[in-house]
């Protein structure tokens, strides 16, 4: 096992019994949204991978130790540290350890230590992917290399919707990324079901998502895989309301001269309030709905 790193007693366990895990970020408990609804968020989504027979396991990094599952006690840390922890990309992850540092896991680092840990399956929001202008800016997510790279299937509610998400799907083609939509072949925008943009497969079960994933660790190959859950209809947002606050939030963020890895977070925390909570309340329904279909695919995987 990594030096580095700590697995919860519980998770660890699981892991050896073969009994199902899904992996979870703590970006979303620090970034975003505030305390006390973070944690309680947090909290809420672990219990819902319980509810369907699965082993939750938050990735953080806490005095620079990488950290497989959080106690209860340290979610509630980083729920309410919030903001004064560090988004920790691949390129931080040495650093933090060195410095005995914390860190908040993005999609990427969350993929890192969950299969420095042995979790095949890890659940989130949404990835990052190729920005806007990203032709000039070269400004594209560190999620989609590390995609290409690492062996863990993440499920999420699609791209986010600020995003250049036509690009976004290029690059993971390009990569070799599969890209699968669960019950539908519309790539979903995150807040909205629609965006256009057609993904490689349709699945429509968790077991035909578990042996997609199994054959293809068979066949030796070593990215991960993405699948793309659409958020469930009832918390959809319209796609012109999401489109409009998005191209405001977009125009401000430029003039403020905002770059890097403060872009998103600027941007989602401006749509949320340019659509007065709802993007927000959406947010919060697609990681519920995504940890459920994680912890039924892991499940599955688990019986194979």
């Amino acid at each position: 096992m990594n030096p580095y790193l700590d697995i919860l007693p519980e998770v660890a366990e699981a892991i050896r019994s073969g009994k199902p895990v899904v992996a979870l970020e703590s970006t979303i408990i620090s970034h975003g949204m505030p305390y006390p609804q973070n944690v309680e968020t947090a909290l809420k989504v672990e219990q819902i991978i319980r509810d369907h027979g699965a082993v939750p396991a938050t990735i953080a990094v806490i005095g620079g130790r990488l950290k497989a599952g959080l106690s209860p006690e340290e979610i509630e840390y980083f729920g309410k540290k919030g903001r004064a922890i560090a988004k920790a990309s691949r390129r931080d992850l040495a650093v933090l350890c060195a410095r005995g540092e914390d860190g908040a896991t993005t999609v990427t680092t969350t993929m890192i230590i969950a299969h420095m840990a042995g979790i095949k399956i890890f659940a989130t929001g949404g990835i990052g992917g190729v920005h806007r202008g990203a032709t000039e800016t070269m400004d594209i997510s560190a999620d989609l290399e590390e995609l290409a790279h690492t062996p863990v299937m993440v499920i999420c509610a699609g791209a986010k919707s600020i995003l250049d998400l036509g690009l976004t799907l290029e690059y993971l083609e390009t990569h070799g990324v599969p890209v699968l939509g669960y019950g539908t072949k519309e790539l979903p925008a995150f807040y909205t079901r629609h965006s256009g943009f057609s993904v490689d497969y349709r699945v429509d079960s968790p077991e035909e998502l578990a042996k997609a994933f199994k054959v293809q660790g068979d066949l030796g190959f070593s990215g991960g895989m993405l699948v793309t859950n659409p958020i469930p209809e009832e918390y959809s947002m319209p796609k012109d309301v999401i489109d409009t606050a998005i191209d405001q939030a977009i125009r401000e963020c430029e003039e403020k001269g905002i770059h890097g890895k403060e872009t998103t977070p600027f941007l989602l925390a401006r749509v949320a309030e340019l659509t007065g909570g709802d993007s927000l309340a959406s947010n919060i329904q697609l990681v519920f709905n995504n940890a459920r279909l994680a912890a039924l695919t892991a499940a599955a995987y688990c019986r194979m």
